[in-house]
């Protein structure tokens, strides 16, 4: 993670520059609503599945930044806070409860700069390094290859292990996916029963870089996807585990960078062969309320800036829509998937906490960006395979929230929209229209209603997914359920006393979801009243 890389648009890439509105259906470039005379209104064809919403979607990051890894997922064995060699056991508990999918580590712009064999071996004979991304602190490595599969296996997650292209070698990454999950007595495999495990791990995911264009190298996009197929060739299937490759991709609007990876890739015409040489392109995109350098405050923030940041927000749908476009031309089966393996919200640092750490609060209007995104996640569930929220503690939009005094563990509004939701992973996508009597506001050229849906289906129930995006005025609306019979409902809603409400060691549930008990039954389906700035989810058992 850098600062967004320059624009670059070429051949097919170049005609994707211009914004434009969205279409509020499967394809959608982002979330929008038609015009009704009747009540707001939001109809789903629960008989009508679409793709498999896969859980990865729902994936998280962790880089050795701040207090992500020490300090949040870390504490080391002799620490008073409970853990299990050294991983704080309040930590993997609340993860565990989201059922989170995968953690990708170690970075983030710190893969780039971290030589994996300084991270085994006996944790005092370690050598040193320093972390010049992130506040030009010493990492000690206690925390390495080890410790990192060890939490992967005690959250019951799958490891998304990034590779070091920046500043590392083809034989270093070959090296790693060999001492990862070869079985027999390589040289990779001995030296890992050397230092303690016997059995290889699973690693079913592996980034080529992290960021080319940027803290990865400063690499032009022809450049970079050369050295991409050389590196991926050389990150090898060992003893039955099956890797999927995936290759650093753009920042924002690049579709140049997209461009030039799917032409290293070649045209993919038909189904049969698994695509060479990487499985997947990375996107990253973060949302913020001000530019670069004054990105604005987590907790103080006008109204304005309230709209502005949805609607920035809801921009992340049309980079995946367009972005997915320059790799239909190309891969026109979709055997190439696409992952947003970093997003979420990016604002000014805490006062008096270092800048390099990026510690943030995270109020209400974080969890409806979070809601935001997985809305338009679900309506491209066909080419979107994994995004990864940055990140899962103390930094960026975070799930989890430790206190560097007492050690108190604060769960964050954005975490439970990832546990009211967790109903939609691997879950088929259905369409959910919005109908309101109102026009969308206009911000920036794009379009934001004032009410955002998703909704998916295991066959035998439902889930709704609702935002409402009014900061000051609740909304009544009907869900028009049409195809099946619903023989029962149950309903949730998080929000808070004000948009900027946020959780605290001292009120850790001051944004909490509770029973939404205003919803009725209606000729139409359902009717529910939502509170203002607010996400609820609606369960629902079919007949």
């Amino acid at each position: 993670m850098s600062n967004p890389a320059r624009t670059v648009t070429t051949g097919l890439a170049s005609a994707l520059s211009a914004p434009s509105p969205g279409t509020g259906t499967t394809g959608s470039t982002g979330p929008s609503s038609r015009r009704t005379d009747g009540p707001a209104r939001v109809v789903v064809d629960l008989d009508l599945p679409g793709a498999t919403i896969s859980r990865h979607l729902y994936g998280h990051f962790a880089e050795h930044l701040g207090r992500c890894i020490y300090g949040g997922f870390f504490v080391g064995e002799d620490s008073e806070i409970p853990n299990t060699r050294g991983i704080r056991h309040d930590v993997v508990d609340a993860l565990r409860a989201l059922r989170i999918p995968n953690l990708r580590w170690p970075g983030g712009c710190f893969a780039d700069e971290y030589h994996w064999k300084d991270g085994i071996g006996p944790r005092e004979q370690r050598p040193r390094m320093v972390n010049s991304h992130w506040g030009d602190v010493v990492e000690d490595n206690s925390f390495g290859t080890h410790e990192f599969m060890d939490l992967v296996e005690l959250l019951g997650t799958e490891a998304y292990v990034n590779g070091n292209v920046g500043s590392g070698t083809v034989a270093e990454m070959s090296e790693w996916i060999e001492y990862l999950t070869r079985a027999d007595d390589s040289p990779m495999a001995s030296l890992r029963r050397q230092n303690g495990r016997e059995e290889p791990w699973k690693v079913p995911y592996f980034g080529i870089g992290n960021e080319a264009w940027g803290c990865g190298g400063n690499m032009r996009a022809e450049d970079y996807a050369a050295l991409a197929r050389q590196y991926s060739t050389y990150v090898r299937d060992h003893a039955g585990n099956e890797v999927t490759r995936i290759a650093a991709g753009a920042s924002d609007d690049d579709y140049g960078w997209t461009e030039a990876l799917m032409k290293a890739i070649g045209t993919l015409k038909g189904r049969e062969t698994k695509p060479k040489p990487f499985q997947a392109i990375s996107l990253h995109h973060y949302t913020m309320s001000g530019p670069w350098q004054d990105k604005g405050s987590a907790t103080e923030f006008t109204e304005d800036e309230w709209y502005l940041t949805l609607a920035r927000a809801a921009r992340t749908e049309e980079l995946v829509a367009r972005h997915s476009t320059v790799m239909d031309h190309y891969d026109p089966h979709k055997q190439v998937g696409l992952v947003l393996d970093e997003w979420g919200t990016w604002w000014n640092v805490e006062p008096g906490t270092n800048p390099g750490f990026l510690y943030q609060q995270n109020t209400v209007r974080d969890a409806l960006v979070a809601s935001l995104h997985f809305d338009g996640f679900h309506r491209h569930a066909d080419r979107l395979v994994m995004a990864n929220i940055a990140q899962t503690v103390n930094v960026l939009q975070a799930m989890v929230l430790t206190d560097p005094d007492s050690g108190a563990l604060v769960l964050t509004p954005t975490y439970h929209v990832f546990e009211m939701n967790a109903g939609h992973q691997d879950a088929a996508a259905l369409d959910a229209h919005v109908l309101l009597p109102e026009e969308p506001r206009e911000i920036e050229g794009r379009t934001l209603p004032s009410i955002s849906a998703s909704a998916s289906t295991t066959g035998e129930s439902a889930l709704i997914s609702l935002s409402n995006l009014d900061a000051s005025e609740g909304r009544a609306l009907v869900l028009d359920l049409r195809g099946r019979e619903v023989a029962g409902h149950s309903a949730r809603v998080l929000t808070g006393a004000c948009s900027a409400a946020h959780n605290t060691p001292e009120q850790p549930d001051a944004v909490a979801p509770v029973e939404l008990t205003t919803v009725r039954e209606h000729e139409r389906g359902l009717e529910v009243e939502l509170p203002p700035h607010s996400f609820a989810t609606v369960q629902l058992q079919l007949g």
